[in-house]
């Protein structure tokens, strides 16, 4: 392939590792992350509410990472509230669980940026065929993409950042009730149920962010670089040879 189209195909995996950088951290200064509908089932029994009555009885929340907002609805008109992860609801969330999704988030963000400074360096520099080279591109891709260091010091857990990212924030909400742990905060007399919920769109911006380092790994095999690693046995022990002639 031309020097000139590498050059194209270097840029446009930059930008698209950029704006994955850029994504993720607008995606956690956000609270589109769940959108919902909770419902007072202590208002709803007393009445016993049906059809068009129980909609009095289904409010709104939506939250991020830090900090959300919710509308309570018990039959007297909605009364909207803020409410912040840190430090107001550390105690009933898994704690561990989300600092890590915030965690993953931070590294996702950081090696984005890095292997955007390999593409642009490859692109508009006088790329090596080492480190700084092809192999550092996959290097950084890989990493953006697959990283090992959870939640222990035991255990060392490779996958995809932002796979771990949605399976983390997946399971807290869906398995641990989430939203409803967050209705129910400082709730004495009414108990609230998660009547709907989905996910928005900083989420899947995420998602996106996946699909992108994915992307950019086919874009440098399409630019006529070799995966690394790929080489056979072969021809590394002619190699070999052909460098002792010498």
């Amino acid at each position: 392939m031309p020097a000139q189209q590498k050059k194209i195909i270097f840029c446009i995996a930059g930008v698209f590792s950029f704006a994955c950088a850029l994504g993720t951290a607008a995606a956690i200064g956000t609270q589109l992350w769940i959108r919902g509908t909770i419902l007072c089932k202590t208002g709803a029994l007393l009445v016993n509410a049906t059809g068009k009555e129980l909609e009095k009885f289904i409010g709104e929340i939506q939250y991020g990472l830090f900090y959300g907002e919710r509308v309570r609805q018990c039959g007297l008109g909605g009364r909207p509230f803020q409410f912040s992860f840190f430090p107001d609801l550390l105690k009933i969330i898994p704690a561990s669980i989300h600092v890590s999704i915030i965690l993953f988030c931070t590294l996702l963000i950081i090696f984005a940026l890095v292997g955007t400074g390999f593409f642009m360096y490859n692109a508009f520099g006088s790329p090596y065929e080492t480190l700084h080279g092809p192999v550092g591109l996959y290097l950084w891709t890989f990493i953006a993409c697959k990283i090992s260091n959870v939640m222990s010091i035991s255990h060392a857990l490779s996958g995809s950042c932002s796979c771990l990212i949605l399976i983390l924030f997946s399971s807290e909400v869906k398995i641990h009730h989430l939203s409803e742990k967050i209705a129910n905060f400082k709730e004495g007399s009414f108990t609230f149920k998660t009547h709907s919920e989905q996910f928005a769109d900083s989420f899947w911006i995420i998602l996106g962010c996946s699909l992108v380092h994915f992307m950019n790994a086919l874009l440098i095999r399409f630019a006529g670089f070799q995966f690394p690693f790929s080489k056979s046995k072969d021809s590394a022990t002619t190699t070999g040879a052909v460098d002792l002639m010498y």
